[in-house]
């Protein structure tokens, strides 16, 4: 998509501060970050949010959940743990419209994550 900033980020037509890649998956630090490890996983391939998904594209998520494996290891986030977060639409609070995880972590988190908004 050629007005997405994820989509400029992978191409590396943006800078960001990359903490893995592979064939389909791109991880950056997010620039405000809300904890000491803040990472965003995203697909190169385009997809606005879960709800865009059909069974072909799902087969591209097929080792997602390794990759969250690999980066949060690598993070050192296996001792202590850390929050996996997926907004999707924009009450759900996702403000760029490309799938993408948060990798959150390296503080103890209470729920809800975040204070309210008043």
């Amino acid at each position: 998509m050629a007005d997405c900033i994820f989509c400029k980020i992978a191409a590396g037509e943006i800078p960001s501060t990359k903490v893995y890649e592979d064939d389909h998956w791109f991880a950056f630090r997010d620039i405000e970050p809300c904890a000491p490890v803040h990472i965003l996983v995203i697909p190169k391939k385009h997809v606005d949010n879960i709800l865009a998904f059909d069974e072909e594209y799902n087969k591209n998520f097929a080792d997602f959940f390794l990759v969250i494996k690999k980066i949060a290891e690598a993070e050192g986030l296996k001792e202590n743990g850390f929050r996996l977060v997926i907004n999707t639409g924009e009450k759900a609070g996702q403000s760029v419209f490309h799938f993408h995880a948060h990798i959150i972590g390296g503080r103890e988190m209470g729920w809800p994550p975040f204070p309210a908004n008043d």
